[in-house]
């Protein structure tokens, strides 16, 4: 059963009936109510500002428990969010970053001061009876404008690597260490562990600040930055029993960026331990009724549950309003929305797919470029070429994986996962290479050549050998020149404006080690012009990659049963074991409405087709066999979601 979660803040000295209505004629189980958020944000709430919003939330708790409506709290700041003219005076030792600007507002998690007030403010409020006690995701370094890309190199931060480091260089050296071209320096680990031991032991004192009275919750957000931090997410979540992780943009968004948010519940997902609650929240800024339309707010809703979601937290409330009277379409999108909702319930499910790995010391082992942006390799990224041409993922290494850039510099065993089948693009091939490889791809990388590099034979297109299809690489912000090697055969050729040979495009290879790998010269794939001849490619890849053992004794993929979708654009498939069904589930990220086409469905019985329009009545449609096809009677419209369920080994 859909369990909506409702984020709202209730303003001082407003009547909280109104809110106590809303949620029993709408079946809201729970509030999570904030303080301070904001346009009503003056800082780090303490003496009179606190006991405000003390009495502000136990009203509002008191009269929404005796409507039977469950409560969390969600302080709206942990470290600080954003300055935005902001000054705090608590004596708090400010954010300093990697630049050496200081923050007026957000504060140090190495503050003695600071981790003294969280704890008490956590503990004050827990005595008021909530269910849930929520970190809000400003509990990080990274993003706390106007900063330079956040915080962590504060003079008492900077004390405590020189006594883990036995060094003590200054805030100008460890940048530059830590950020250089090649090999990491070794004080990159010790900087990501010094504030990674930082934030555990303020998550530690919270948590025993509000242990036995409410139970502790996390917001995060992208986990390439995490990584960057130094962050321990086993660690995290030996201490936080509830997970609100980002996965939706924060306002209107084209239907095709469903990709993100798949790929984000997916790649977050195995990170929690069984028991942990997750809730993951349905992002809307500027916290209007026109931010975010209820059609897209429903399919992330949706989208949500597939994933396995316990419960759905919601911003569709202005933070500012304090009447949900004034809003009676965010009811009507709430009531419309619970039956595709409830149709989509999934709770524990296994995902298939192909396998998008993420290590959580990935930062710690790539290779800089200068930067702390550098540092952060973004694992969404082959989840997002993938996606969109109807190939469903899952997260970590599976019998075919996809290992896209930086990310590439984090495989623990290159070897072993090239004994499988893996696509890579160029810039993973030429780290690969690099680490020492490059015999196992079946391509040679002589260089890396940039979009702006002047050159009288420019990349330009890439032409496929099987029919002559052209696509461009035109905009491409960088390409692997690739040589393929003799027992290697090329599917397509990068060529010049005026057709000459630039490079080899796709190479397919079979390994000493009974491995398949393509390669893409493509060093962003997932931002390529997206058409059908690129779905074509893509599937005949994974499909190539998944084949039967090339030698004896080889892996065997088991992709023959992994479904591939055609039929429209961006149609953007989860494949998963629920129970004792198998369910495919494919969203439509075009504006247009299309008739999905799905290939390879294993053998099974009991097929079942149920069609999820937005906001309006499930409905069951036909679904029809035709060898291993499966074709359906019926159109899924624009953020829609055709679900395919059956019986089968």
């Amino acid at each position: 059963m859909t369990r909506y979660h409702l984020r709202y803040q209730v303003l001082p000295g407003r009547d909280p009936g109104p809110l106590a209505d809303f949620c029993a004629a709408h079946g809201v189980e729970e509030v999570v109510l904030m303080t301070g958020a904001e346009e009503l944000h003056a800082g780090h709430p303490a003496g009179d500002g606190e006991d405000l919003w003390f009495e502000t939330v136990r009203a509002a708790r008191d009269a929404l428990s005796a409507r039977g409506v469950q409560v969390s709290l969600n302080p709206w700041v942990t470290v600080g969010h954003a300055d935005r003219g902001r000054v705090q005076d608590l004596g708090f030792a400010p954010l300093v970053s990697p630049a050496g600007e200081t923050s007026t507002a957000a504060a140090s998690l190495a503050c003695p001061i600071w981790r003294d007030w969280l704890a008490a403010h956590y503990g004050r409020f827990a005595g008021l009876g909530f269910r849930v006690m929520w970190l809000e995701d400003d509990f990080r370094f990274h993003n706390h404008a106007p900063l330079t890309w956040g915080g962590g190199f504060e003079p008492g931060m900077l004390a405590r690597f020189h006594r883990l480091a036995a060094e003590e260089p200054t805030r100008e050296e460890l940048v530059a260490a830590i950020t250089a071209p090649g090999e990491p320096h070794p004080w990159r680990a010790l900087l990501q562990r010094t504030w990674r031991e930082a934030q555990l032991e303020v998550v530690t004192l919270v948590r025993r600040a509000v242990a036995g009275r409410a139970r502790l919750g996390l917001m995060s957000s992208g986990l390439g930055v995490a990584s960057a931090e130094g962050r321990s997410w086993g660690a995290l979540f030996d201490l936080v029993e509830a997970h609100r992780p980002h996965f939706a943009p924060y306002g209107d968004a084209p239907g095709r960026r469903l990709a993100y948010s798949i790929a984000m519940l997916e790649l977050q997902r195995p990170l929690r331990p069984a028991g942990v609650e997750v809730a993951p929240e349905v992002e809307n800024w500027t916290h209007t009724e026109w931010s975010k339309s209820d059609t897209q707010t429903w399919s992330e809703m949706v989208a949500a549950h597939l994933s396995g979601a316990d419960a759905l937290l919601l911003d569709v409330f202005p933070f500012v309003t304090g009447d949900p009277g004034r809003y009676p379409r965010v009811g009507r999108m709430l009531t419309r929305s619970r039956p595709a909702l409830d149709a989509a319930v999934t709770g524990a499910l296994e995902t298939f797919g192909v396998g998008v790995p993420w290590w959580e010391d990935t930062a710690a082992r790539v290779h800089g470029d200068g930067t702390l942006g550098g540092l952060v390799a973004d694992p969404l990224r082959a989840a997002e070429f993938l996606l969109p041409y109807g190939i469903p993922v899952r997260a970590g290494v599976a019998p075919v994986t996809a290992l896209f850039g930086a990310t590439a510099w984090a495989v623990p065993d290159p070897a072993e996962l090239l004994r499988g089948g893996v696509l890579l693009d160029g810039a993973a091939a030429a780290i690969l290479t690099e680490r020492g490889y490059g015999e196992l791809l079946g391509v040679s990388v002589t260089e890396v050549v940039a979009r702006e590099t002047t050159s009288p034979r420019p990349y330009a297109v890439e032409r496929v050998r099987d029919g002559g299809a052209l696509l461009s690489v035109n905009v491409q912000a960088t390409v692997a020149r690739l040589t393929a090697a003799d027992d290697a055969e090329v599917w397509t050729d990068v060529l010049t404006p005026r057709g000459e040979h630039w490079g080899a495009g796709r190479v397919a290879h079979v390994n000493t080690l009974g491995g398949r790998v393509l390669t893409m010269a493509a060093c962003a794939p997932e931002l390529l012009g997206r058409c059908d001849d690129g779905r074509l490619l893509a599937q005949a890849a994974v499909r190539w990659l998944g084949g039967p053992p090339p030698v004896p004794g080889g892996p065997d993929s088991g992709l023959p049963g992994l479904p591939l979708v055609s039929g429209g654009p961006y149609l953007m498939p989860q494949y998963a074991r629920v129970g004792d069904r198998w369910r495919l589930a494919v969203a439509n990220g075009s504006a247009d409405p299309a008739a999905p086409v799905v290939t390879g469905v294993p053998a099974g019985t009991g097929l079942r087709a149920t069609l999820l329009e937005p906001l309006a009545e499930p409905r069951e449609v036909t679904a029809r066999r035709d060898g291993d096809r499966v074709l359906i009677d019926a159109e899924v419209p624009h953020r829609g979601y055709l679900i395919l369920d059956w019986v089968g080994d």
